[in-house]
């Protein structure tokens, strides 16, 4: 398992690589965190990987990642069309799909779906990256839904209120299909990254939060 050097250079920035299974899972799950290593100029290289959406869902996923990713040196969006809802019943394929990431990317940090989370295109979507790749450093996010799966993440990754308040209208401006759903608003994700922040004791009060299975510390 490869973890990250604590004392990593300045010189030597990360890989890195962002799963979702639908467009704006990334950026509800991790946008913020992603925005920072950005920012912090840490990231060398970054690719998006959003597994489904219909076209006008696929623009929004592309415009938004690229947004998302900008000030990183080399960036990929990368947008499968497997079908939503249907991912347990198209595994095969989407196995295969995995299989050719893993020959084009070398990341050096994985973001992807927590792995009790109960939509099944989520699930299959974490199965299926630490069932690929299996020396790499994986952190999976949370998405808050209908279900009713939040948990208790172990990793924090403190937010400070300015780009806390960045993420949300990232989301709100770059996923307009989405405004009408009654769960989509500005005060849920604002909410979460409060909670979050409380249970990590944040010095900003916001945070993301993560599930680390396994990690080495070099």
């Amino acid at each position: 398992m490869i973890g990250l050097a604590l004392d990593r250079p300045a010189s030597a920035p990360i890989r890195v690589l962002a799963i979702g299974a639908h467009p704006d899972d990334i950026e509800i799950g991790c946008g913020g965190t992603l925005m920072s290593l950005a920012e912090q100029g840490v990231v060398s290289e970054a690719s998006v990987v959003v597994l489904s959406g219909e076209p006008d869902r696929a623009a929004e996923a592309e415009l938004s990642a690229n947004a998302l990713l900008k000030g990183i040196a080399v960036s990929r969006v990368i947008l499968g069309d497997f079908a939503d809802g249907f991912f347990p019943y198209d595994g095969r394929e989407i196995k295969r799909f995995f299989e050719e990431l893993k020959a084009d990317l070398s990341p050096d940090l994985i973001f992807t779906h927590q792995h009790r989370d109960l939509h099944q295109d989520h699930r299959i979507s974490c199965e299926l990256t630490w069932n690929t790749f299996r020396d790499h450093m994986i952190l999976e996010y949370e998405v808050p839904k209908y279900d009713g799966d939040i948990g208790q993440p172990n990793l924090f990754m403190p937010l400070g209120t300015d780009l806390c308040r960045r993420k949300i209208a990232h989301l709100m401006t770059h996923f307009p299909s989405q405004l009408p759903r009654r769960w989509f608003k500005e005060d849920l994700f604002s909410g979460l990254l409060r909670l979050r922040g409380m249970e990590c004791n944040s010095p900003t009060s916001y945070a993301e939060a993560f599930y680390c299975r396994k990690a080495v510390l070099a």
